[in-house]
């Protein structure tokens, strides 16, 4: 890992670039798959999955004999790891809930919100270098609580062209009847236009490689929605003096294990704490079954002393961390001044990987930066807010005459004539 004293602000956008390719260096790729399978369906879609995941099988759906033998093999233990974890996130999503907001704005004229469920979505779930079946909770709960009619879910398989069973398992617990054996690019082209097999959807969840979010993005260009871009995972650990050193560096090697092109950062107000860390993450890091890939991790990763609290707490904001580890001993004046953070972490026992699995919170995040413009997967997501208003006779007489007004000043004339026309009737009405 890289590290960095008292760097200046200049070249903050250097030091916190993520190591991820341009959105130019992947779209024309996307772009030839996703012309390819809105043309030929199914076979595009099946021959992609031949070329990128080595796997080939006849029928993308999963079918019921799978999930059941995979609802076998999965541990007791697991299960119910797995319950208490949807359990915590179906309290946390469903307190999100809100009622309807409405007020008369004027007297007559009344306006209000209603949330509507969002019909037709789809979920990807991760399954490259490991299994992400906590992100099925992570989505299709609260999708389940929203309301959602119809959820179709796309994961990678296996070379044998298998789903891992604790995947299968936690979408037949959420409810998931419409599983599909599909990664990558491909799987979120499918959701986008439709195939033969995978249902076309309205938005699409779910975080994934770089290739994943500018496929997502891609998708917006057909009219479907996304939660957001949620790609390469990443994470800042902000350090002083009194933190624990094998907890911080723990939390480092717990986002660094994602991808090799995962990032880690360490922000310190404590040159010492850093070094004793920075020992913690290599000595931790020798008896990590994914040291490969951690350390590929750590490449891209930096550990940088700030001796100035304020200037540290701009450079956190400025790099926006999809995840957020704080521990110091003046918390509580630190987080009023966290502005850009996708999920907070607050003190030495509270572990990214709380949030990553069990604690209720939802591990969807912005990631390289959107975090200054998106919120984490919430309930809202998966909800439209739609506005109603209501206006009686009295009520337009009141506005009415503001509107026409507005209206001509704009040269829209049949904007005006709607208003006029229906003011002309209530005053003959009134003189009747």
């Amino acid at each position: 890992m890289k590290k960095i004293i008292d760097p200046k602000r200049e070249i903050w956008s250097d030091i916190l670039k993520r190591p991820t390719q341009s959105y130019s260096d992947i779209e024309p790729l996307v772009a030839e798959i996703f012309d390819d399978i809105s043309e030929k369906g199914d076979v595009a879609v099946k021959r992609y999955i031949e070329k990128f995941d080595k796997a080939s099988f006849d029928i993308l759906q999963v079918d019921s004999s799978a999930i059941e033998q995979a609802k076998k093999s999965v541990s007791k233990e697991l299960k119910d790891a797995i319950q208490l974890a949807k359990s915590n996130i179906e309290a946390f999503h469903a307190s999100q809930k809100t009622v309807p907001v409405k007020i008369e704005s004027t007297p007559g004229v009344v306006c209000w919100q209603e949330k509507r469920a969002i019909e037709k979505v789809g979920l990807y779930i991760p399954g490259g270098t490991a299994p992400l079946f906590s992100t099925i909770l992570m989505l299709a709960v609260p999708a389940a609580i929203a309301g959602c009619e119809e959820v179709v879910m796309c994961t990678p398989t296996d070379a044998e062209g298998n789903v891992h069973p604790a995947v299968l398992y936690t979408a037949d617990l959420c409810g998931i009847k419409k599983i599909y054996k599909a990664g990558g690019i491909q799987a979120i082209a499918a959701m986008t236009f439709g195939t033969e097999s995978i249902p076309q959807v309205y938005k699409i969840f779910g975080p994934g490689n770089q290739y994943v979010t500018v496929a997502k993005q891609m998708a917006m260009k057909f009219g479907v929605g996304i939660d957001l871009p949620a790609g390469p995972s990443e994470l800042l650990v902000f350090a002083d003096e009194s933190a624990t050193a094998s907890f911080m560096a723990a939390d480092l090697l717990s986002q660094a294990e994602h991808g090799t092109d995962s990032q880690v950062i360490l922000v310190c107000t404590s040159k010492d704490k850093l070094k004793e860390i920075e020992q913690e993450i290599m000595l931790q890091l020798e008896n990590l079954p994914r040291k490969e890939i951690a350390v590929q991790a750590i490449e891209n990763s930096k550990l940088i002393y700030c001796s100035d609290l304020e200037r540290a707490i701009d450079l956190i904001n400025a790099y926006a961390p999809e995840h957020l580890v704080i521990s110091t001993s003046n918390t509580a004046k630190i987080l009023t001044k966290i502005k850009n953070a996708g999920s907070v972490f607050v003190g030495d026992y509270s572990p990214e990987s709380a949030g990553d699995y069990a604690s209720g919170t939802n591990h969807t995040l912005p990631t390289n930066g959107f975090a200054k413009n998106y919120s984490g997967v919430n309930l809202d997501a998966f909800q439209k807010a739609v506005t109603f208003q209501e206006i009686s006779k009295e009520g337009l007489l009141k506005i009415g005459k503001a509107i026409e007004l507005m209206a001509d000043a704009e040269g829209l004339f049949a904007h005006q004539n709607a208003v006029s026309l229906r003011l002309k009737e209530i005053k003959r009405e009134s003189n009747n």
